[in-house]
């Protein structure tokens, strides 16, 4: 029976600190990589030109996502001094998560503005290529979401 109440704590510092790890990694580390990561570059089979540009888009973005990434190190390694500090406070955990989730969202807004200047750099074909690439994993994760939540909770 003990087992049961110890299993969520440990499960949550375990999330606490694996996505920790993640966010440490800096430009996708949270996310899988880059809209256009390596993987993406083979696929669509860019010029080496292409991949230079990109290369250099994704390089120049970094100096305005560095210290975003800090600041959300920070919030990360407060919630877990909060966590592990024995006296936990609702009130400041809210506070740091709205932190937190305040820089998450400007990390994805940059994110998203350096892969938009990236795609520009695609053919239309190469274009098309990702749309049906795009559209055929946002489709495969729906069916993956759908089989899940309709799978019995086992207790």
């Amino acid at each position: 029976m003990r087992f049961v109440r110890i299993a969520p704590i440990s499960l949550v510092l375990a999330m606490a600190l694996l996505s920790g790890a993640a966010t440490a990694q800096g430009p996708g580390g949270h996310r899988g990589g880059d809209l256009l990561g390596p993987m993406m570059m083979d696929m669509l089979d860019l010029t080496d030109a292409q991949q230079a540009q990109i290369k250099q888009i994704y390089h120049n973005g970094k100096t305005s996502m560095k210290p975003l990434w800090s600041q959300e190190r920070e919030s990360h390694l407060a919630m877990i001094k909060l966590i592990t500090s024995g006296t936990f406070d609702p009130a400041k955990a809210q506070a740091i998560a709205s932190q937190e989730s305040q820089v998450r969202a400007q990390l994805e807004v940059e994110h998203a503005q350096l892969a938009a200047q990236a795609y520009q750099i695609l053919t239309p074909e190469q274009k098309t290529k990702l749309n049906e690439f795009l559209a055929k994993r946002e489709q495969r994760a729906e069916q993956h979401m759908m089989e899940h939540s309709a799978a019995p909770n086992p207790e």
